[in-house]
């Protein structure tokens, strides 16, 4: 089955009104957007790395359906175990065999930057990557503004200290997420079609924020 054919499925289809049940709420940065574009990019490496195709799209769709309840508890849930453990019901009514839910919990288990569980298979990896890749690039610093205007942060601050830069401050601002997390994000992917994406969105990143730097100081080009 092509990509193409995958996305336009009716098993795809009920998939994502299921995961956008659970990540409407949401919204901003982490709503069904995003996970929209993690299936996408999962699909494109997956074709290229000759992955299994049906465990990462509804690995994709479903990675973040845990997240409400981290939020919720403002983290002391891991949306990535608990996303695990909502699954299989969900798989199950759609028809999905044990060992198949099993592979894809794993990717959903395995997803999350800080988690404690690695990937250890090829779709858990690239799921990983593509996750990441999401935070990074034009998509990753859209992201950034958007968090940073959603807790009210000022929209550039070079000048400041990083360790003087609290989260979800004045100070939290865009620039601070690329030097904190986002110029990291390139170090811990896990395929090699990953970190070729990742250094090509690293680089515009760079590029963003130097000429937003120049920009706000009134500098010429």
């Amino acid at each position: 089955m092509t990509i193409a054919d995958l996305l336009a499925s009716d098993l795809l289809e009920r998939l994502r009104l299921i995961a956008h049940s659970f990540c409407v709420a949401e919204g901003g940065s982490h709503g069904p957007d995003h996970s929209e574009r993690v299936l996408r990019t999962a699909l494109s490496i997956g074709e290229r790395m000759g992955a299994r195709l049906d465990i990462l799209a509804p690995a994709a769709l479903l990675h973040d359906i845990g997240r409400r309840e981290e939020s919720a508890s403002r983290g002391r849930v891991c949306h990535a175990r608990l996303g695990a453990e909502l699954a299989p019901p969900l798989l199950r009514d759609l028809g999905y065999t044990e060992e198949v839910i099993e592979a894809i919990c794993h990717c959903i288990r395995s997803h999350r930057f800080r988690g404690a569980v690695r990937p250890a298979t090829l779709e858990a990896e690239i799921l990983y990557d593509a996750d990441k890749l999401d935070s990074i690039g034009a998509v990753g610093i859209g992201r950034a503004f958007l968090f940073a205007g959603q807790i009210g942060a000022r929209l550039h601050n070079p000048e400041l200290e990083l360790t003087a830069a609290a989260p979800y401050s004045l100070e939290d601002t865009a620039y601070r997420e690329f030097r904190v997390k986002m110029s990291r994000v390139r170090t811990h992917m896990q395929t090699t079609v990953g970190r070729e994406m990742a250094e090509q969105r690293h680089a515009f990143m760079q590029t963003f924020f130097d000429q937003l730097t120049r920009e706000t100081r009134g500098m010429a080009p």
